[in-house]
């Protein structure tokens, strides 16, 4: 089993009111709901900062461009130059 480590946090009374009254309805401790509602909500902003998103639409358009990608133009190819003359010189 894995060490558990401690978390702390000071709140106001009517915080703690609120979070007692919550766990209680859920017959869990404050500790526990606390716990529980951070993980989840944790586990919601990963998700969404880790998943990008598309409409049917947007997807079929880089599907598209992945496989028929347009020919480079002068603007990327000059990119191209810089990034290797900046690699060159990093060596």
């Amino acid at each position: 089993m894995e060490p558990r480590k401690r978390i702390t946090a000071r709140v106001s009374e009517g915080v703690r009111d609120t979070l007692e009254q919550a766990a209680e309805l859920l017959g869990a401790t404050v500790n526990q709901f606390v716990v529980q509602a951070a993980y989840v909500e944790a586990q919601r902003v990963i998700e969404r900062e880790s998943v990008i998103r598309l409409s049917q639409k947007d997807a079929q358009r880089i599907l598209a461009l992945l496989d028929h990608p347009p020919k480079p133009n002068r603007r990327l190819k000059d990119a191209v130059r810089a990034g290797q003359r900046v690699m060159r010189a990093q060596d």
